[in-house]
């Protein structure tokens, strides 16, 4: 009986998701009614300065927009002055959201200067950025509830989710961090746990089209490169001895080394090679199913639009199912591509701490 009634919850839950998805995409056509799929996608999937409300699509939750304007001058203000393509003019600044796609700055901020537009220095508060702070709090709650429930209550285990949570830190520590890093698992455990409940939390709110989820977190370039970047510093700023003697001076012939350097120059590019794979892996594969789900949901608009509401209904009937299946799979794939990173980052970090015959190994 319980596991129908999860099995029921699940699917309502992930039909919620799916109609929020269509909701969602069916407010954003052009002005004559037709809707843009490239639009659509490329407008759910980026940045904003207000957080969407799916079921009312003309409202936003609005949020903090601070900029430096051309003169060095900051200015703090609400989203929601902007969002309908009004101006709004603080002090002698101007600002307005840019809409000239030939410019460059399309969808962000700008300054109203000589009838012209001008970049101003912007640190707004903006979805993507509320999104991952909501995803750092949510991973510190989670591991100061088990730290507390330790505290409290000794070795004793837990159960519910604290549980749920020991049992995947148990499996990603203890199965795959320390068989891999050996004694120096303790030194690099914390990050590498982090950076897992990190991305994995930013896939799951990914997922869900209802605030605090929505935000294409992991599907956005820059993030992804920047957590490829923190492991690329850890391991490049920790690596040994030994371990930048391979790259600069390699055990090979010296045909290869001198005079021409082509294993050294091969082996710094694969220093570079490691972060561009976890940024683009990450990066690629959260995206490709967003996108799948906005597609499958748009056939609806656009059969409808084609051939009238009776083929409409019969392709969202398709196009829900399938939709449903893909936000499955979308589940799993965020736990997968949070474990893919975590495990590429211990073999990088410990490929960097390689010893040499008489130097001291780490295990």
């Amino acid at each position: 009986m319980k596991k129908a009634i999860t099995i029921i919850v699940t699917l309502v839950i992930l039909a919620l998701m799916a109609w929020g998805y269509a909701q969602s995409a069916s407010h954003k056509g052009h002005g004559d009614g037709k809707v843009n799929p490239k639009e659509t996608i490329f407008e759910h999937l980026g940045d904003a300065y207000g957080w969407e409300v799916p079921f009312s699509h003309s409202k936003r939750i609005p949020l903090p927009i601070i900029v430096f304007d051309k003169g060095g001058s900051p200015h703090c203000f609400m989203s929601s002055r902007v969002t309908g393509g009004e101006t709004y003019q603080d002090g002698d600044a101007v600002f307005k959201i840019s809409t000239d796609a030939e410019g460059g700055y399309k969808g962000k901020l700008v300054q109203v200067v000589d009838g012209g537009e001008y970049r101003p220095w912007d640190f707004s508060i903006t979805k993507n950025v509320l999104g991952i702070l909501i995803a750092a709090a949510l991973v510190i709650m989670m591991a100061m509830s088990l730290r507390n429930w330790y505290k409290k209550q000794g070795m004793k285990g837990p159960r519910g989710i604290k549980g749920m949570l020991e049992l995947v830190i148990d499996f990603v520590y203890t199965d795959t961090i320390k068989p891999i890093m050996g004694k120096e698992a303790p030194k690099y455990g914390p990050y590498l746990l982090t950076a897992f409940f990190f991305i994995l939390t930013m896939n799951l709110l990914g997922l869900i089209v209802i605030f605090p989820g929505g935000a294409n977190l992991t599907g956005n370039l820059a993030v992804t490169m920047v957590l490829a970047l923190a492991t690329f510093f850890i391991t490049n700023i920790t690596g040994t001895k030994h371990y930048w003697k391979d790259i600069f001076w390699p055990d090979v012939p010296i045909a290869l080394k001198c005079p021409v350097p082509m294993m050294p120059l091969i082996e710094f590019l694969g220093i570079l090679t490691k972060p561009l794979a976890l940024m683009v892996r990450l990066f690629a594969n959260m995206l490709g199913g967003h996108m799948v789900v906005l597609v499958l949901i748009l056939l609806i608009m656009i059969f409808t639009e084609m051939f009238g509401a009776a083929v409409g209904a019969g392709t969202a009937v398709i196009s829900v199912l399938l939709s449903l299946f893909m936000l499955l799979l979308d589940t799993l794939i965020s736990f997968i591509q949070a474990f893919v990173f975590t495990l590429l980052s211990t073999i990088f970090i410990s490929m960097a701490h390689i010893h040499g015959e008489h130097e001291p190994a780490t295990e």
